[in-house]
């Protein structure tokens, strides 16, 4: 992987400019649980992630967490250099869910290459406009949708993307990805356990019935 895999339209790109993103790209390892850019004055450069997985979150004023959307292998993470849009007035922390590899590109770098090239501003546009729209999804969720609802969503989607259905993680770990609280989920939890939906143990969550699950998620329970 290099870094132009991270663009599609690097080929609109002149020689220098792609000389310049490319010559300028940091390699670097980050261990799970490492946090990589915190709040709106924290500026650490454009993430573009080689392998691993890192977690975008916000933070209320009493200190509860809820996961706004996630990196995987192939992605690219604005909101890490904050600094090059000035018009957005954003705290997101970025934090590694899994060991991580990834390349990062110092933002005045990727500003000066951007200003210079209508593709790349058209680009970045787009990625914002599709970050966005991520985030004014997961408000619907929380105004409209039922924690239970949003819970069996929650373990489907973390099913698929750990390719199992016994999920290492705790009640803790669930509330901080949902804006909840951790007795909250584990009450929900626990009637999921009674209903036969999942089972619980230490650090543990299998699931037992992913099309009730799926029903439950889709209102259709």
């Amino acid at each position: 992987m290099t870094v132009q895999d991270f663009f599609p339209i690097w080929d609109r790109l002149t020689p220098d400019q792609q000389t310049r993103l490319r010559a300028s790209a940091v390699p670097r390892t980050v261990r799970r649980g490492a946090v990589l850019h915190s709040g709106d004055a924290d500026c650490a450069g454009l993430l573009l992630v080689r392998a691993g997985q890192l977690r975008a979150y916000i933070l209320s004023d009493q200190g509860r967490e809820i996961t706004i959307y996630r990196l995987f292998e192939r992605d690219l993470c604005l909101f890490s250099a904050s600094c090059i849009l000035r018009s957005i007035q954003f705290e997101v922390t970025i934090q590694a869910e899994k060991d991580t590899d990834l390349w990062v590109i110092p933002a005045e770098v990727y500003q000066g290459v951007m200003e210079a090239s209508a593709p790349l501003a058209n680009y970045t546009n787009e990625l914002m406009a599709s970050r966005f729209s991520e985030v004014m999804w997961l408000m619907e969720q929380v105004m409209w949708k039922s924690l239970d609802r949003r819970l069996a969503a929650f373990l489907l989607e973390e099913a698929a993307i750990e390719g199992t259905d016994t999920l290492r993680t705790t009640h803790e770990a669930i509330a901080n990805h949902l804006g909840s609280q951790r007795e909250v989920i584990t009450r929900m939890l626990r009637y999921f356990q009674s209903e036969g939906m999942v089972e619980l143990s230490r650090g543990r969550v299998a699931l037992l019935a992913k099309d009730r699950l799926r029903a439950l998620a889709e209102g259709t329970a």
